[in-house]
């Protein structure tokens, strides 16, 4: 019989399933998605910060599978756009494709300078198993580049750039940004809560 926990990620996000699963090596415990229970990606996610957010996905799928839950929200924020966009990252500008998002991001940026390009990763991460629920967060500073460059990661890393003239997202390993990453350190400090 298999020892190790069940835990749910509440993503329909396959980037974030693969970093998360990344992320659990190591921990006892068996990561499954939201296929392998039957589920779909369609918690509400009406709160007004990232964190809200979060919980209500963990709290709407724990209902449903009965399992505890890992569940996150995150976004970028870019200074130049107040903020934008923000908790509204995954549905920016009405796209639906990561390349659209980027492209309009881009576009609305473009007469910004560089030293003024200035931007964050931001993350949530929940855990809750119907008695105790978990939060913690994590950043990522870095600046918005000029076009897209890598061909890793997903969403906005191809044009986040970790410094100036530097690499963006799209261009580390994997493995390099799961120890950098605004979601690889709120997950860390949430597992180290959990299980450290």
């Amino acid at each position: 019989m298999d020892s190790m926990k069940r835990w749910l990620l509440a993503t329909g996000n396959e980037g974030k399933v693969r970093e998360l699963r990344r992320l659990l090596t190591g921990y006892p415990v068996k990561a499954v998605g939201l296929a392998d229970m039957n589920l779909k990606a369609e918690a509400p996610e009406t709160g007004d910060t990232f964190l809200e957010n979060a919980r209500q996905k963990a709290e709407w799928y724990w209902q449903r599978a009965s399992i505890p839950v890992l569940a996150d929200d995150s976004g970028l924020e870019v200074d130049a756009l107040d903020g934008a966009p923000g908790i509204y990252s995954a549905r920016f500008g009405g796209f639906e494709t990561h390349a659209e998002k980027n492209s309009h991001l881009l576009q609305l940026v473009r007469e910004v300078p560089p030293s003024e390009r200035t931007a964050r990763f931001r993350c949530a991460a929940v855990y809750f198993d119907g008695d105790r629920s978990l939060h913690a967060q994590g950043t990522l500073e870095g600046w918005i580049d000029f076009a897209p460059r890598g061909e890793g990661g997903f969403g906005y890393d191809p044009i986040f750039l970790l410094r100036p003239e530097g690499p963006t997202l799209a261009q580390i390993s994997p493995e390099e940004k799961n120890r950098i990453s605004h979601r690889a350190r709120a997950f860390t400090d949430l597992l180290d809560q959990l299980l450290g």
